[in-house]
C-alpha cells in the first residue's frame, strides 16, 4: 500500500514561518513520500524479476533509507509544530526532561546548541527504548546516525530549506521560532 503525504496546511500562518517557506517545505516533503513509493515499487518489480542480487537492487535498497527517513522525519517535524511552545511543567515529558538533564533549561541549552551546529541535518530528542533515557542527537543525513532502538520525541529540521528563505544564515533565530511553535502534547505522546 503506497504512503500518502499528510496535509500540513493547518501550519500556514504559524508565527515565524512564512507561507512561502512552509509551502516549499511541504512540497519537498511530498517529494520524499512520492520517491519512497517509487523506490518501493521498483524494488518489488526487481524482486519479482529475480534481480535482487544486482548492484541496481542494492543501490535502490540504500536509496530507500534516504527517501523513507526523509519522509518520516518531516512528518515528526511537522507533527510537533503548531503548538504554543509551552511545555506543561507538570506533565510526563517535563518530568523526564528534568530527571535526565537536571532541568528544562539544561535540556533546552543542549538542544539549541545541537541545532545551531554547523552543517545540514536534524536535531532530535531521542528516548532510548531500553533504558528510557532522553538525549539530544545530531543526525547528519536522513538515513545516517540514528541511534538503534531509540524513539524520536522532538524533531527539528536543520537543513537550509527549513529556514533560509525566512532567516537567511540566522539559524539561531529560526530555532527560537521553532521553540515558540512546539506542540509539546504531540512530543509527549511519543514517550514510551
Amino acid at each position: 500500500m503506497p504512503y500518502e503525504a499528510k496535509d500540513y496546511s493547518s501550519l500556514l500562518g504559524m508565527e515565524g514561518f512564512s507561507e512561502a517557506l512552509l509551502k516549499n517545505h511541504f512540497t519537498l516533503y511530498q517529494g520524499y513520500v512520492a520517491n519512497t513509493n517509487k523506490v518501493m515499487d521498483l524494488l518489488d518489480e526487481m524482486l519479482k524479476a529475480d534481480k535482487a542480487g544486482t548492484p541496481e537492487y542494492a543501490e535502490l535498497k540504500r536509496r530507500l533509507g534516504w527517501e523513507f527517513s526523509g519522509m518520516r522525519l518531516h512528518e515528526y517535524y511537522f507533527d510537533n509544530l503548531g503548538g504554543d511552545g509551552n511545555l506543561d511543567t507538570g506533565g510526563k515529558l517535563a518530568h523526564k526532561i528534568h530527571e535526565d538533564f537536571g532541568s528544562y533549561l539544561s535540556w533546552e541549552k543542549d538542544f539549541k546548541a545541537t541545532g545551531a551546529m554547523r552543517g545540514i541535518g536534524w536535531t532530535v530528542l531521542y528516548q532510548d527504548a531500553v533504558t528510557g533515557q532522553l538525549f539530544n542527537q545530531w543526525i547528519n543525513e536522513h538515513d545516517v546516525g540514528h541511534p538503534a532502538g531509540c524513539r524520536p520525541i522532538l524533531v527539528l529540521d536543520c537543513f537550509e530549506h527549513a529556514f533560509m528563505l525566512d532567516y537567511e544564515l540566522k539559524r539561531a533565530e529560526y530555532i527560537e521560532a521553532f521553540f515558540k511553535n512546539i506542540d509539546w502534547n504531540e512530543a509527549e505522546k511519543r514517550l514510551l
